[in-house]
């Protein structure tokens, strides 16, 4: 893989924005070129960058050409509450923009595409832990669109030979970035408010228990699965990875260990209705058993390190070694 040119797509958003960085340290800032739809304020720094609109399909072709590509991460897509303000431009964005990245790795024989799945594939009848192959029955346009994007990369390895690899990601807590308009995005503005010393207005009930995990895992966990043997890959779809599930009441305790005075409200909104539809834990021993997946963080173990390194981010002081309150 020292030879590979790797293409992120998304690249400034959640899971882009640390994705870049680690694979630029683990190859080199040349081998990993980043894209978005609009360039960021600091594009020199993030160089080489291209702008790039997904649902174009020449647009990809030229920079896949332009820079030798041969693997994608393909993370663009608009999330499940912002998806449901505007239903089919959120459902045209995240499917032709997949299909045109499959269609490049097929004409072009890309060496591995990432595809990157949800939690948001689940719905109401789905048992919890959700197993790995399950019913769905989504709810949101942006369930229903992983949902779809799950078969065409299925189809796309059957038919045509693509590597196509995929992780169906719990909600997502990372300090590199701003709440990205997702459901679970409660979880990253409570450390914000926590630290500003301002209230924290909760969007979920106290007790809506989701799976979550830490960046930090689910970006080592995407690393590990694109680096794994292709013989031991024996899901083309997405498998399930788990770290922790908790609800609100839970992480609150949490953060109060270090910041006793954080005040905290509930006001459930339609995101309530989005969470109660998915499943609060997942099966994922086939991601343990095919290529040894196995999680680092917990609650506690996130809250401490979130609180200690989102200072180096954002406008904050924190003393993470005051003492715990019980």
């Amino acid at each position: 893989m020292r030879k590979d040119k790797f293409l992120i797509i998304g690249a400034s958003g959640q899971i882009g924005t640390e994705l870049t960085e680690s694979l630029r340290n683990l190859y080199s800032t040349e081998q990993v070129i980043a894209s978005d739809i609009r360039a960021p304020h600091n594009e020199a720094a993030i160089a080489p960058f291209e702008v790039l609109d997904i649902c174009d399909a020449k647009a990809l072709a030229n920079v896949v050409q332009k820079h030798q590509i041969t693997q994608i991460y393909h993370l663009a897509a608009i999330l499940s509450a912002k998806g449901e303000a505007n239903p089919l431009q959120s459902w045209n964005i995240n499917m032709q923009g997949l299909l045109n990245v499959l269609e490049i790795a097929k004409e072009k024989k890309l060496h591995r595409i990432y595809f990157p799945s949800s939690i948001a594939v689940f719905g109401p009848n789905t048992p919890s832990p959700a197993p790995q192959d399950t019913v769905m029955q989504p709810l949101t346009v942006y369930g229903i669109s992983k949902a779809a994007g799950e078969n065409w990369c299925a189809y796309y390895h059957k038919k045509y030979g693509v590597d196509v690899r995929g992780l169906r990601y719990p909600g997502l807590i990372g300090y590199k970035s701003l709440p990205g308009g997702g459901t679970t995005d409660y979880a990253v503005d409570i450390y914000h408010k926590a630290l500003a010393q301002e209230p924290f207005e909760c969007f979920l009930n106290a007790d809506t228990k989701l799976p979550m995990m830490y960046m930090a895992d689910a970006i080592r966990a995407t690393i590990e699965l694109m680096h794994a043997p292709t013989e031991l890959i024996k899901i083309h779809h997405a498998y399930n990875v788990a770290a922790m599930s908790f609800a609100p009441k839970d992480i609150v305790k949490s953060v109060r260990k270090y910041k006793p005075d954080l005040e905290v409200s509930y006001k459930p909104d339609f995101r309530e209705q989005i969470a109660k539809s998915w499943v609060d834990d997942f099966d994922d021993k086939a991601a343990q058993n095919d290529w040894n997946w196995k999680p680092e963080y917990d609650l506690d173990t996130m809250t401490q390190d979130m609180l200690k390194k989102l200072p180096q981010y954002f406008d904050f002081s924190i003393n993470t070694e005051e003492t715990i309150v019980s």
